[in-house]
């Protein structure tokens, strides 16, 4: 089946075509601006923006489809459905659904529901309207949690590694006051339920270097990206590119965030945070990231839809131009996930595409094509 796309405003890697046009067939783009269409289903997007479509390689909004208030959980295949249809709605085509591994201190975040949840996102994988993928998030103080990542990897269910360290004292959480009241606010645990977890964590921290580099080790060998967390120095930054990490997640300050692009590491920051002007932690804000030029991805976090409006927003904010802060949610998250066949319009590139329009000025999605097939298409302005 050939699908032909006119009157598009199409958005390259590194320029703008106006009024353009665009082929796809068996999956794939085959041609920008064809001579020729014969047998080709037409579309016409009356001038709209067409992009790749969004790549976003860390975004929790699972775990709360999973368990939307503490202790009450949904099926997982209903949970795995629900966030589905809203990252296509969100013009997100491949996403690494972000699951904490962190024994059995937070819910949804004990190590083997956390791995059930990943098993049923792979077997979701089918059935899915995009590419749902899974970022294991591993607690490096929790000794339990090693050879169960090792597992899911060696089943395929794992796609990116990320290394937390939530100890207290550095990185997201300074001081030991504001790990207690994050504790205490969000996973309502008590004094008592608090000072039993941060012992647990002191006392296991030793150790943790080496099961690191274990788990890098694995996931390299399997082709898989290894990303640090947090990272608030150069001297951390260090550490975690030491043990093999490609990625900088949420580096805290300007210092850490310059070390891991000098390190030859990607940074990522969050698109919530562009949106709000501020990081709900007291880290730098992501727009200071690219002002800075330190930004190499924007991901969903919490908040899928955040990534497509901050997109649009940052050439109002920034130096950037529109093709440069799409790469930020296209071509530079999939050269950080080791993705070679999509991230942007070019011939040959799987046909990951969102038409984006302006109801009202702000940008929604209108049209999803994941891997060529349309599956998500809106109207706004009835009029």
């Amino acid at each position: 089946m050939k699908t032909y796309l006119t009157h598009a405003r199409i958005v390259l890697a590194d320029a703008i075509i106006e009024d353009g046009s665009l082929l796809i067939e068996d999956g794939n783009i085959s041609a920008i601006n064809p001579e020729s269409v014969n047998g080709a289903v037409m579309i016409d997007l009356q001038g709209k923006t067409l992009m790749p479509g969004i790549i976003d390689l860390h975004c929790d909004a699972l775990e709360k489809e999973v368990e939307p208030r503490p202790n009450v959980h949904f099926p997982f295949d209903f949970a795995c459905a629900q966030a589905d249809k809203r990252n296509a709605a969100a013009g997100i085509t491949t996403v690494y659904h972000a699951l904490s591994f962190a024994h059995e201190e937070l819910g949804v975040r004990n190590n083997d529901m956390a791995a059930d949840v990943a098993r049923a996102v792979h077997d979701w994988r089918p059935h899915a309207l995009v590419d749902n993928r899974v970022h294991c998030r591993y607690e490096i103080t929790d000794e339990t949690g090693l050879p169960i990542l090792k597992q899911l990897l060696a089943e395929e269910s794992m796609h990116l590694i990320s290394m937390m360290d939530h100890t207290p004292g550095q990185g997201q959480f300074k001081d030991m006051a504001a790990y207690r009241d994050y504790l205490t606010r969000t996973y309502k645990k008590t004094a008592d339920e608090v000072t039993v977890i941060v012992e647990r964590k002191l006392e296991a921290a030793s150790g943790a270097y080496g099961r690191m580099e274990e788990l890098a080790l694995a996931a390299h060998s399997a082709g898989i990206s290894v990303a640090s967390h947090d990272d608030d120095s150069p001297e951390r930054v260090d550490t975690m590119r030491g043990i093999g990490a490609d990625i900088s997640e949420f580096p805290v300050s300007l210092q850490a965030a310059q070390a891991a692009r000098a390190a030859g590491m990607s940074t990522i920051f969050g698109a919530p945070n562009i949106l709000r002007g501020k990081s709900q932690s007291g880290s730098m804000k992501a727009i200071d990231a690219i002002h800075a030029g330190v930004a190499d991805c924007l991901c969903a976090d919490y908040a899928p839809a955040s990534l497509l409006t901050a997109v649009f927003r940052i050439p109002e904010l920034t130096e950037l131009d529109l093709p440069g802060a799409i790469r930020l949610v296209t071509r530079n998250p999939a050269r950080a996930a080791r993705l070679d066949d999509r991230g942007e319009i070019a011939t040959g590139k799987r046909a990951d595409l969102i038409a984006v329009g302006q109801p009202g000025g702000l940008a929604h999605v209108t049209d999803v094509w994941s891997n060529g097939t349309r599956i998500y298409n809106v109207t706004y302005d009835h009029g």
